[in-house]
């Protein structure tokens, strides 16, 4: 096992070479299923590396694979690719060179953590009894590229044990991390709703069914369904976001569409909310005389860690950073994350990479245009990250 002090230092021994890669990846940002010159530069350090390499899994996807010396389990490391449609407005001289693309997310970090982790591995591969997956996932921010990734194979051959992720996170300081055990990030789906009425003259309203009196109808049931439908003690969120409807202020409307978002934490609990919402939509519109449908379309399942996999991460926090500087989170995200579909099939554990300095000036949330990192946090994601898999791997 590589000592506590021997890991740092060799993560400070590359950090000039981290923060150039983080800085390119930046100043080159692309959307999800568009990384072909991410892809490219990733292909090119695995290649430098010596690293052997699959590209173009799940269209952008780059999979490599470090084999140990010794026989063994394999673990995967996995970082997304993707950027989001943002315009940086900060004035770092490795901002976006591409207007209205931006890493607001810190995917340009998690790729470079994972390629520094990585180069460690691979120089130490010695002392690996098992082998490390690594997995460069496009598309986080949109269609989700996890699924399709693990559709094409990338858990086996050889088979996955287990898997560790990390997500920067702007609410803790540069030198911390965070570990959550059970549920970290919610489920998402979004909901269309087409509430359909009867054409009339405004002047004679009762000669139709005005699908905007209905609508609001079904609004205010719906707001019903977490206050009085759900445990007080979970979690939902039902958020509608547009609404559309009506030619003429003098028509009755026949039409209303809407669209919203529904977050859950409990799989139980989103196979709830969800029957209650078409049983409200169908019956409000029917009651009152019109009619309304529920389209429903899936988004990311519920990140649920397993505390096993926790409990390696904690560890080695607390070896590298020290316990004061390991805080476990009690509270979920309603966010969403898509290595939700890894940690559903094999053991995983995704955790918080602090990133907030605010003598710098880094302070600013995520998907913001003058979001940014304190770049000593790449040292703690390569050193974590290699210490993960070498624990797992014993």
């Amino acid at each position: 096992m590589i000592e506590k002090e021997d890991l740092l230092q060799q993560a400070q021994e590359i950090f000039p070479w981290l923060i150039k890669m983080r800085r390119d990846f930046h100043t080159y940002p692309e959307f999800g299923m568009e990384e072909y010159r991410t892809k490219d530069k990733i292909c090119e350090y695995l290649n430098e590396m010596g690293i052997p390499y699959t590209a173009g899994i799940a269209n952008t996807g780059v999979v490599g694979l470090i084999k140990g010396d010794q026989d063994g389990k394999t673990i995967a490391l996995r970082a997304d690719m993707d950027a989001l449609p943002i315009l940086e407005q900060s004035d770092v001289p490795y901002k976006s060179t591409i207007d209205g693309k931006m890493h607001a997310c810190g995917h340009d970090a998690h790729m470079t953590v994972l390629l520094g982790a990585a180069k460690l591995l691979n120089q130490n591969k010695h002392l690996l009894k098992g082998n490390i997956k690594l997995l460069f996932q496009p598309a986080e921010e949109t269609v989700g590229g996890a699924v399709p990734m693990i559709k094409e194979g990338v858990l086996e051959d050889p088979k996955v044990d287990a898997i560790f992720g990390l997500h920067v996170d702007t609410d803790l300081p540069v030198g911390k991390i965070g570990v959550k055990y059970g549920q970290m990030n919610a489920s998402s789906d979004t909901i269309f709703i087409t509430v359909k009425g009867q054409n009339a003259h405004g002047a004679y309203a009762y000669m139709g069914k005005d699908a905007i009196v209905i609508a609001a109808q079904v609004i205010s049931a719906l707001q019903t369904i977490v206050s009085r439908g759900v445990d007080a003690r979970e979690s939902a969120v039902i958020s509608l976001g547009t609404i559309h409807g009506g030619t003429q202020g003098n028509i009755v409307a026949d039409e209303v569409k809407l669209v919203g978002t529904v977050r859950t934490l409990i799989p139980e609990i989103r196979e709830s909310v969800l029957q209650k919402l078409e049983d409200t939509v169908t019956f409000v519109a029917k009651g009152m005389g019109g009619h309304a449908v529920l389209t429903v379309e899936p988004g990311y399942t519920s990140l649920i860690n397993a505390d096993e996999m926790v409990d390696i991460v904690k560890a080695s926090g607390e070896t590298l950073i020290g316990k004061e500087n390991v805080k476990v989170l009690t509270k979920p995200s309603l966010g969403v994350e898509d290595f939700a579909f890894f940690a559903k099939e094999i053991p995983g554990a995704f955790f918080r990479l602090g990133v907030r300095n605010n003598e710098k000036g880094i302070i600013h949330d995520v998907h913001t245009p003058l979001f940014n990192i304190d770049e000593h946090s790449l040292k703690i994601g390569v050193a974590m990250q290699v210490a993960n898999a070498l624990r797992f791997l014993g």
